[in-house]
């Protein structure tokens, strides 16, 4: 399914909000996007543009799984298989694209906060090609500052990398596939392309524009890097807490390709769309780091710590420092955790009041913590703010061992019963 098609599901399941009056990209919009935070949204009327919005497509587990095509269950083995096994995409014949003048102004590009340095197209991949290492795609925040010029944050990560090999030229997605925007927040290593990820998801096409080969998406704009510096942000980021100005590149828009009747996707930053596609890829990195030390059987990266700071990781607890191991494990598999809390495979990860159930009756303080001092998320704001240094804690609320299990578990219903008969 291309985002259209995805649109048209959820419309046909009813789980779209239609907004049928018209909303202005300046801070209204957002608003309704949080209000409406769990929930895909559809602006049919944008002031200011002919395109419509969609957004909050991505903001919950139901949602991603729904457009990938699998169960809530299958998410990490099929996201393990995909960064495992990938496949090259084919490419075919882009059709139903127009060219159109290179005016920012003219896209609903939100702002979404007071806050912001300015309007931001956050929803956009960036597909960067290098003979080497072949295509590469990612999230990279944009803060729009003319018709045609933006300045994009770039961490020193794969982006990077592609830029200081000499590949200025790049295109930016907007309004894509389900495996394109899951497999685009995975952080695969150097080389490996995770639109072949995506392509393992589901079928993934590629076509060929402005001399790119990009996946088909609503919105593709064709842009080169400059060496100009400007100020870019302040930014709201994941934690929902402003990130700072800093000194950032400027890139120059040349060429705009859309679709007929295009869709300009959205995403509210530090809103659950952005929560869930930072922060569930790392589940399976978490899942393999564990699984080499003790029986994992699932993880869980949680909204309420950011999707990016706190894990729930459930284990099948053989041996007495099993618990420990897997802290230990986690931190490996994701450094920027801050805290993560281990328990047995009979607590459902899902539910926080079993987490604390657990917490309650199989933890001590004074023996299953595990403290450490070491560089954690840039992203924590109460990190320090030189060293990006933070005190990280793991909590093991695994049953204790040498104590008999059946004194720390639920007992069954006494019998088995079908509560509609008692109620008709």
């Amino acid at each position: 399914m291309n985002l259209r098609e995805f649109v048209d599901r959820l419309d046909k399941r009813g789980l779209l909000v239609r907004i049928k009056r018209p909303v202005d990209v300046k801070y209204e919009m957002a608003t309704l996007m949080k209000m409406l935070d769990g929930k895909p949204v559809l602006f049919e009327q944008v002031k200011g543009s002919s395109m419509p919005v969609v957004a909050n497509i991505c903001s919950s587990r139901e949602l991603i799984t729904l457009g990938l095509g699998i169960e809530q269950d299958e998410i990490i083995s099929k996201l393990t298989e995909a960064v495992d096994h990938p496949k090259e995409p084919k490419v075919v014949e882009a059709k139903d694209y127009e060219e159109i003048d290179v005016d920012l102004t003219k896209l609903p590009i939100l702002t979404h906060y007071p806050l912001d340095g300015g309007p931001y197209i956050s929803s956009g991949v960036v597909v960067a090609s290098d003979p080497q290492l072949g295509l590469n795609t990612s999230y990279q925040r944009m803060m729009v500052i003319g018709k045609n010029e933006v300045v994009i944050r770039i961490l020193p990560r794969h982006f990077d990398e592609f830029l200081k090999r000499g590949n200025r030229e790049f295109a930016i997605c907007i309004g894509n596939s389900m495996p394109v925007l899951v497999a685009s927040a995975v952080s695969a290593e150097l080389g490996k392309s995770e639109l072949s990820i995506a392509n393992a998801l589901a079928e993934t096409s590629l076509i060929e524009l402005g001399g790119h080969r990009v996946p088909e998406s609503e919105i593709i704009m064709i842009a080169e890097m400059t060496d100009e510096m400007r100020d870019e942000g302040p930014f709201l980021d994941l934690t929902e807490t402003p990130d700072i100005v800093r000194k950032q590149r400027v890139a120059k828009i040349k060429k705009i390709f859309v679709k007929k009747n295009p869709i300009y996707q959205a995403l509210l930053p530090g809103a659950l769309e952005h929560k869930f596609l930072m922060g569930m890829p790392r589940e399976p990195t978490i899942f393999r780091e564990v699984s080499k030390v003790c029986e994992c059987k699932d993880i869980l990266i949680t909204p309420g710590g950011c999707s990016w700071l706190h894990a729930v990781v459930s284990i099948k607890k053989k041996n007495p420092d099993d618990g420990r191991k897997a802290i230990e494990a986690a931190f490996k598999g994701h450094k920027s955790l801050k805290h993560v809390w281990v328990v047995d495979d009979d607590i459902d990860i899902h539910n926080l009041n079993e987490i604390e159930w657990a917490m309650a009756t199989r933890f001590q303080g004074d023996r299953d913590i595990v403290t450490k001092k070491e560089k954690g998320s840039s992203l924590d704001p109460s990190s320090d703010i030189e060293t990006r240094e933070t005190t990280k804690m793991g909590f093991d609320l695994t049953i204790p061992a040498g104590r008999d299990p059946k004194d720390f578990k639920k007992p069954e219903l006494p019998m088995k019963l079908n509560v509609k008969d008692y109620l008709t």
